[in-house]
């Protein structure tokens, strides 16, 4: 059945699978909700969203997604508090960036009200699906693909905007052992870095691959040129702390603005944590870790939020950091968590509520 929701056609599955979940036992984004938003992007112009059913979606052999790579993606999370009220965190930055990755892969950038209308409504018509297990969440995925067909080397003339939702349960990545590379790197100068684009990931799994097979969860990508300096954190942005000063590098054509990124810079400053943004070298954290001024290491993204470094390992050597019982890594991701799952104060005005 279809029905209106303010401009929006939502069409109802004719029954839900929300019974069949364990709400207790999820593993992340491998279980999906009953609806998924679809907006097509055809003649020149993006079409109306709709609400459907979760499905297959077709597409030609010759969709240029399958040889060009035009492909971006977002994740961003829906939170359920004490009340049963749901919110988002930060959900307007998502859409800019989700553009401006857009316009870098020639794809047409989306209006801000198919984005905020169809995600909200998606979200409306899916709340049931939003955890009330403490730590869990909706995992959201905006995404952008090349439909149109042909096999000439240029944008496609269609494209699809779907947003598909996972209900997830709390992220425990536990404390994890990385290595600094030294040979592959993730993104280079006046590249696509900067781009939440599916080519990055896939260019990164070979190198991890190979991390692994030595005994690391993760790899630290360095800069394109001499390795130098550390950029990121396997898939996040990535914080150093030396001595009581927090560290992250700034963001360029090779690192994702990422958004947990820039809240944990703000929530620092207000906690009175001195922040410092700019390029850290390998040689300054490995002399660091020596001289016992290495206080911390952690990724920051959406999935996990803080993700704590136990050890680093380079140029054969690994190098243990001490356990802290007060961390910057704790602190600030309480804060963040506090706000997105509304119980605490949220003076920044980053919580967006679905109703």
């Amino acid at each position: 059945m279809e029905t209106m929701t303010n401009s929006l056609v939502v069409e109802k599955a004719k029954s839900s699978k929300i019974h069949q979940v364990d709400f207790n036992n999820l593993s992340f984004g491998s279980v999906y909700t009953d609806h998924m938003l679809v907006c097509d992007y055809v003649d020149g112009a993006w079409q109306a969203p709709k609400v459907i059913p979760y499905q297959p979606i077709s597409l030609d052999p010759s969709a240029k997604i399958f040889h060009y790579g035009q492909s971006i993606f977002e994740g961003m999370k829906a939170y359920k508090d004490e009340a049963g009220k749901t919110w988002l965190f930060r959900p307007l930055e998502n859409f800019k960036r989700l553009n401006k990755s857009a316009k870098r892969l020639a794809i047409p950038e989306l209006p801000e009200e198919y984005f905020m209308e169809g995600l909200t409504t998606l979200l409306q018509v899916d709340n049931d699906w939003v955890p009330r297990t403490p730590g869990s969440s909706l995992y959201v995925r905006p995404f952008m693909l090349a439909s149109g067909k042909g096999f000439h080397a240029s944008p496609a003339d269609e494209y699809k905007f779907i947003i598909c939702c996972a209900p997830s349960g709390a992220y425990f990545s536990g404390k994890v052992k990385v290595l600094i590379e030294e040979n592959y790197s993730r993104a280079a100068n006046g590249g696509v870095g900067y781009a939440k684009a599916g080519g990055n990931y896939a260019g990164q799994f070979y190198p991890t691959q190979l991390a692994v097979a030595k005994g690391y969860q993760q790899v630290i990508w360095t800069d394109d040129n001499n390795h130098e300096y550390i950029e990121e954190a396997g898939a996040m942005n990535i914080f150093v702390r030396i001595g009581d000063t927090l560290i992250t590098g700034p963001t360029s054509d090779r690192i994702l603005d990422g958004i947990t990124r820039k809240s944990i810079l703000d929530i620092a400053k207000d906690e009175g944590i001195p922040t410092e943004v700019r390029k850290i070298s390998v040689s300054e954290v490995v002399e660091a870790a020596k001289n016992g001024e290495l206080k911390e290491m952690f990724g920051a993204g959406t999935a996990a939020v803080v993700s704590p470094i136990a050890s680093f390992g380079y140029k054969d050597s690994d190098y243990d950091l001490p356990e802290l019982e007060n961390s910057y890594a704790t602190r600030l991701k309480k804060r963040i968590t506090d706000i997105q799952y509304n119980r605490a104060e949220d003076k920044f005005g980053w919580r967006y509520q679905v109703q």
